[in-house]
């Protein structure tokens, strides 16, 4: 699998704010990393390219240059959301911007709390970008975040690291954790008790290695192309097991998918290991709002696998979904319709009524690659006839998809 996208990017920001030489292995190559790589080495970061199969040297400082032009973070919320946290401690302006995409997308939701702890932001557009922001002499947060968000808390979190400041979070409900793991392997002092995560500045940014692993919600394209298949099995190894990003893989049980899970190490203190998926018969299952943080990435092909099983399956409190790549609630409503499987939006909530009749339309991604690889996945079902209008933009995620798609039903031929 092509490394994780949430631990390549974090990786980079902080191999960048630690002095000296930093290596990476494994670290995904997709547009989205090179978004990252990119703006870093605007800021003073040294970053060997990113290439498929070859180690990623960082050679780091302990605070970053100023910029000489605006930061293009393309299509990358998570460039964009992270690297305003450590902009915030950093005494210069910086412009952020990105594609049509990423300016739609919004900011408020991180500049807000930044602002409370003495950053400076100003936009044309009060909740996206382009905007810029001036850091400074940052104070003490204490913060309720609206919505379980790993990128809004990281942002926060990483900001009181930068800036040697205080950082007290509440969560609604619990997000995805690589950013506290990463920081108390660097001896910040963390705690996380009951939605309650207090950060204290008792560490520093030093060089390090990491072997990044397989991104667990890339994965689940092949996990599900083969519960679909009707025969066989599929091991994927060296993937991230964090507890917080394979939420999915309980809801792939509820729905009747053979899974096995295998550890096989850990790296920076990210558990890794193999899982394997057979062939299954497919049921309904309903997924509640408290559900939804831990499964947000896999909701495209949870929502697919759907239209292949028995009964409606209800998936509730979407909102966030509306406020990624595209509006992704609705246009999976609307591209299942457009294929044949009866799928309705109602507020927040989707509902999919499974189909064995063969799939058959066009889908509009609208250069989501989530929609685009679920789609991918449905449209190796016999008798499918789906034409994809943007394949290629899988490439923000999973370099080389169709390709590993194809293999899979070409070894089994």
């Amino acid at each position: 699998m092509p490394g994780d996208k949430s631990i390549t990017h974090r990786a980079l920001l902080l191999a960048a704010l630690a002095p000296g030489s930093s290596t990476l292995h494994g670290a995904l190559t997709s547009e989205d990393a090179r978004s990252t790589a990119r703006v870093l080495r605007q800021l003073g970061a040294a970053i060997t390219p990113l290439r498929s199969g070859s180690p990623v040297s960082v050679q780091g400082h302990r605070r970053f240059a100023a910029p000489a032009g605006p930061l293009d973070c393309g299509n990358s919320g998570t460039t964009a959301r992270l690297l305003l946290g450590l902009l915030a401690a950093h005494r210069f302006a910086a412009v952020l911007t990105g594609d049509r995409s990423l300016r739609r997308r919004p900011m408020r939701r991180v500049t807000e709390p930044l602002v409370a702890m003495g950053a400076r932001v100003a936009s044309r557009d009060a909740d996206g970008l382009p905007l810029t922001i001036r850091g400074g002499r940052l104070q003490a947060l204490e913060w309720h975040l609206p919505v379980a968000s790993a990128q809004i808390k990281s942002a926060l979190l990483l900001a009181g690291a930068a800036a040697g400041v205080a950082v007290t979070l509440r969560e609604p409900a619990p997000s995805r954790d690589h950013t506290e793991r990463m920081l108390r392997h660097f001896g910040f002092e963390l705690a996380s008790r009951r939605g309650r995560i207090q950060l204290l500045p008792t560490g520093e940014f030093v060089p390090f290695d990491i072997s990044v692993p397989g991104v667990p919600s890339s994965a689940i394209f092949l996990l599900a192309a083969a519960a679909l298949a009707g025969r066989g099995a599929i091991t994927v190894d060296g993937v991230g097991l964090n507890p917080s990003r394979i939420g999915y893989l309980a809801v792939l049980q509820r729905m009747g998918v053979l899974v096995r899970v295998s550890s096989q190490g850990a790296s920076l203190g990210e558990p890794y290991g193999a899982l394997s998926v057979a062939a299954s018969s497919l049921r309904s299952v309903s997924i509640e709002p408290a559900d939804v943080p831990a499964v947000i990435d896999e909701i495209p092909m949870l929502a697919c696998l759907a239209a292949r099983a028995t009964g409606t399956s209800r998936f509730s409190g979407l909102a966030e979904l509306r406020v990624k790549e595209s509006d992704r609630l609705a246009l999976l409503a609307e591209n299942l319709t457009s294929i044949g499987v009866a799928a309705a939006v109602e507020g927040d909530d989707l509902s999919v009524t499974g189909t064995a009749r063969p799939l058959v339309g066009r889908v509009v991604t609208h250069g989501d690659h989530r929609i685009a690889m679920a789609f991918a996945v449905l449209a190796t079902q016999p008798g499918a006839r789906i034409r994809i209008d943007d394949p290629d933009c899988a490439g923000v995620s999973f370099p080389g998809f169709a390709r590993a798609l194809g293999s899979l039903f070409r070894e089994a031929a």
